[in-house]
């Protein structure tokens, strides 16, 4: 997966330097562990209240945000707060305007703002939004029922589907998922619902799938197998094929058997999740919450199943967006950065 969003992020530094774009450089060339010519903010520790931007109370984020604000105010002794939120977008439009200074987000979403491009057309590029790490990474999960009959993407033509939060990250790969197939929301009856609303729904007969981008496993997966027999669509083949051609900051990945009682492996699309901090945040503050993060690692990994891929080692993974230099600092420390 790290060669795949290599190649891509190396691959649009060089189309938006010819283009010209301003959100290229000087900032562009720091990701993936590269040179950084950014300063930080002026907060220092003793300034903050660090509020953690996450998702849903039902998803992933929430308790990997939890355990990260528990860690910022046991051990460095800073107020700090979680947050429930709709996800990748609000939460970066929340470090934007300074309402977050960390916040969990998918790194479409990251790339999409920092571009201007996507769900942020037509507006102002985000060039401050700098990276503290990469987490580990989201899984596609279009889930349905073995008694709905739907075996495909393709079956969901005609159908009920929820499609995530409107403008979340898991809105945006259902569009994207969608348009690899063929498809758009011409073909569906959408429902903008979080992952336990939706997964409601589908208990109550009121839709017939959804989508649930996150780690694996999910709860409110787990839930609705425990009334009826889950199934998670595959995506895979052209369709896949396409996902990376066009939108590389995906990968094909596994769902490993036994996640959801599932017999054999199965095949869909993956992007990675990053934690964000605010450029407001100085360099040595950035370097403390970084590092303080780091030592304590067990207890993020400890919040949930999906957390346990975090590492030092693939902390530049998919990121598509510099690092705070605090963090950068902190890595180059460590030797987990060039």
């Amino acid at each position: 997966m790290k060669k795949v969003y290599t190649l891509f992020v190396a691959s649009m530094l060089v189309f938006l330097t010819a283009c010209g774009e301003e959100t290229a450089s000087p900032e562009a060339e720091g990701t993936e562990g590269t040179e950084v010519e950014s300063e930080a903010g002026e907060m220092e520790l003793e300034d903050l209240f660090v509020t953690v931007a996450t998702g849903g109370t039902s998803g992933v984020y929430y308790p990997i945000g939890g355990a990260v604000s528990n860690i910022i105010e046991n051990e460095l002794g800073i107020d700090s707060s979680v947050q429930a939120t709709g996800a990748s977008v609000e939460n970066i439009n929340l470090i934007n305007t300074g309402r977050a200074e960390l916040a969990i987000t998918m790194a479409d979403a990251v790339l999409q703002a920092y571009e201007g491009s996507g769900a942020f057309e037509g507006e102002q590029p985000i060039d401050s939004l700098r990276g503290l790490t990469s987490l580990y990474p989201n899984f596609v999960q279009v889930v349905t029922t073995e008694q709905s009959g739907i075996e495909s993407i393709a079956d969901l033509a005609g159908k009920s589907v929820g499609v995530g939060a409107a403008n979340s990250g898991v809105e945006l790969n259902a569009r994207m998922v969608l348009e690899a197939h063929g498809m758009t929301y011409d073909d569906i009856d959408e429902d903008y619902l979080s992952y336990s609303e939706a997964i409601d729904q589908i208990k109550n007969g009121m839709i017939d799938a959804a989508f649930v981008t996150s780690g694996v496993p999910n709860a409110t997966v787990i839930d609705l197998d425990t009334t009826h027999t889950a199934k998670i669509l595959p995506i895979e083949g052209e369709a896949m094929d396409y996902l990376i051609e066009n939108y590389p900051f995906f990968s094909s990945e596994l769902i490993p058997a036994g996640a959801y009682g599932n017999e054999e492996d199965i095949p869909t699309a993956a992007i990675t999740n990053l934690l964000l901090l605010s450029n407001d945040v100085s360099e040595e503050a950035g370097y403390e919450i970084t590092k303080t993060l780091f030592e304590n690692l067990e207890q993020i990994q400890g919040s949930h199943n999906a957390a346990k891929d975090i590492a030092l080692e693939t902390v530049d993974v998919g990121m598509p967006v510099p690092f705070h230099p605090g963090a950068e600092r902190y890595f180059k420390e460590v030797g987990a950065l060039d």
